[in-house]
């Protein structure tokens, strides 16, 4: 997956589908939010796609632009929020709830913030090699201290959540991204997407145990 304009097109198509299954899935308004996530990822895939067929071609420069900033977007401004916010909707625990909102708002900082350097500051996006490179002209002190936050929005929360196996979520987005960064450091936004599928799956999954455990407590009442 995202190596060629094919692989993000069938990638973008199958998370897609997925992601329609998944929201199908929901019988509940606050499994929706974490339910869609499989559905923006096929989105941003699609996006990229665009990219990879309008990048070669100078007559295309405005679908260019519109793709850069579409995949951008949901990288670094959708995702942050996204995620923990999710996650919050999905936990029925109090004590959870409250350290989730925390999560929620570390998300909205970073969220906030990135879209300000998205208008504000120029991104280029360029084939390098088999994978599409984003050059930010973001402040150093951004990408520092930027990760941290959004890890801490992205991944931590998945550890602190109380619905069943929401951990072992957490461990394959930081594995697969611990992955990427050793071996694509240049190139994590656009191949980090490989593992999309994987984690696309498993919320299906989650969507789906939630619901049977929520079955399970009907009839046993």
């Amino acid at each position: 997956m995202c190596f060629s304009p094919e692989a993000s097109f069938i990638a973008g198509s199958a998370l897609t589908a997925i992601g329609v299954a998944t929201v199908k899935k929901t019988n509940q308004k606050s499994q929706l939010w974490f339910g869609s996530i499989p559905l923006v990822f096929g989105v941003q895939q699609i996006s990229e796609g665009i990219l990879w067929l309008s990048l070669p071609n100078p007559d295309l420069i405005l679908w260019q632009s519109i793709a850069t900033i579409t995949f951008i977007f949901f990288a670094q401004v959708i995702w942050p929020f996204i995620v923990p916010f999710g996650i919050l909707m999905l936990d029925k625990k109090e004590d959870r709830k409250l350290i989730q909102k925390v999560f929620v708002g570390i998300g909205a900082l970073v969220s906030s913030t990135l879209l300000y350097f998205l208008i504000a500051y120029n991104i280029e996006a360029k084939i390098l090699g088999q994978h599409i490179a984003y050059d930010q002209d973001y402040p150093e002190t951004i990408y520092k201290y930027g990760a941290i936050l959004y890890a801490a929005a992205t991944i931590v929360p998945l550890f602190f959540s109380s619905v069943k196996r929401m951990w072992i979520l957490g461990a394959i987005i930081a594995i697969s991204y611990a992955v990427t960064l050793y071996f694509f450091e240049n190139h994590v936004l656009s191949v980090w997407c490989f593992f999309s599928s994987i984690i696309s799956i498993y919320i299906y999954l989650i969507i789906k145990w939630e619901n049977e455990k929520s079955k399970q407590k009907e009839i046993m009442n």
